[in-house]
């Protein structure tokens, strides 16, 4: 299958690239390397992860259409996983104009390009935090109502509404993903796990924002295969949850890093504007449509984690 990727060379368009290349698919991809996080990072983890093919790369802003459209229309790909966005719900309290071009804008630009092109199936990276905070219960997909909690949060609900638009403007099928904290090699190095074990192996404290916080941590490889199953069914334009399935307390996430770090020390800080308290995906629609079972132990996914940090983070 001839397969677009955008945000390629994030932490998990990474990881998606390479598997659909160990399974025989032609892969493109479309990344801007945004500033976010270090540009020189992404290289080195889509360079490591895609060794041995030869992957086309554009370094191209989606908010500039003609280009976009110009690549669509060279490599009419039967199959587009947007990933691209611009992450993190702090930074979006402090830029969301931001998030409205590069969540919402570009998204709709992507969407426009794969109908033009003729496209069969746009799967789009959606996220937990559309469902606001609704306590430590496990979230059903008809549960996000639209009140939420970040900037952040909004651009993906949004996002999520102009993907119905264009699915039904132009034809092609839709699956939508909301993914639950994923944590794993090569993990984004602002989000929790990540910078936890990246100052735990320097020596230095960890910062624990709010009390009895939980989150639904989901190891890369699940996510990655639960979206490759899920390009192969039929059916409705529809939208699933990718986790676990399983919340870990944070006391309990920091007593599987002691085990690894005795020495660890801990801040505790107010809680952050924007965060929720727990997210918990119930997984029964994505396993009943398309068979998507995670079967990495949180335990596993953490050591493997870890024991990557260790060659690479040091």
């Amino acid at each position: 299958m001839n397969i677009l990727v955008t945000g390629g060379a994030g932490f998990i368009g990474s990881h998606l690239v390479s598997k659909l290349l160990s399974l025989g698919h032609d892969v493109v991809v479309i990344d801007n390397f945004h500033p976010y996080y270090s540009a020189e990072r992404k290289r080195w983890q889509f360079h490591t992860l895609t060794s041995g093919y030869d992957v086309p790369v554009y370094e191209v802003n989606l908010l500039n259409y003609e280009k976009v459209d110009e690549i669509f229309q060279r490599y009419q790909p039967d199959c587009v996983y947007h990933l691209a966005a611009l992450p993190g719900v702090p930074n979006s309290l402090l830029q969301p104009l931001d998030y409205v071009d590069y969540d919402i804008k570009a998204t709709i630009n992507v969407l426009k390009a794969a109908g033009e092109a003729g496209t069969k199936h746009v799967l789009f990276a959606s996220s937990s935090s559309v469902y606001g905070d609704q306590g430590c219960v496990p979230l059903k997909e008809e549960m996000a109502t639209g009140n939420v909690v970040s900037p952040y949060a909004a651009a993906k609900y949004g996002a999520e509404s102009f993907c119905y638009a264009y699915a039904n403007l132009f034809g092609y099928q839709l699956t939508i993903f909301r993914y639950f904290t994923v944590y794993g090699p090569w993990g984004r190095p602002d989000m929790a796990i990540s910078q936890f074990i990246r100052r735990l192996l320097r020596g230095e404290e960890i910062v624990v924002y709010g009390t009895k916080t939980a989150r639904d941590y989901t190891f890369v490889d699940d996510i990655v295969n639960g979206m490759i199953a899920a390009s192969h069914r039929n059916g409705n334009n529809d939208v699933f949850n990718l986790g676990s399935g399983r919340p870990v307390a944070m006391e309990q996430l920091l007593e599987y890093l002691q085990k690894y770090f005795p020495a660890m020390k801990v801040k505790h800080a107010p809680e952050r504007a924007g965060d929720v308290n727990a997210t918990w995906a119930d997984i029964t629609k994505a396993q009943q449509a398309f068979g998507y079972k995670p079967t990495v132990t949180f335990e596993e996914g953490l050591a493997r984690t870890i024991e990557w940090a260790k060659r690479h983070e040091e």
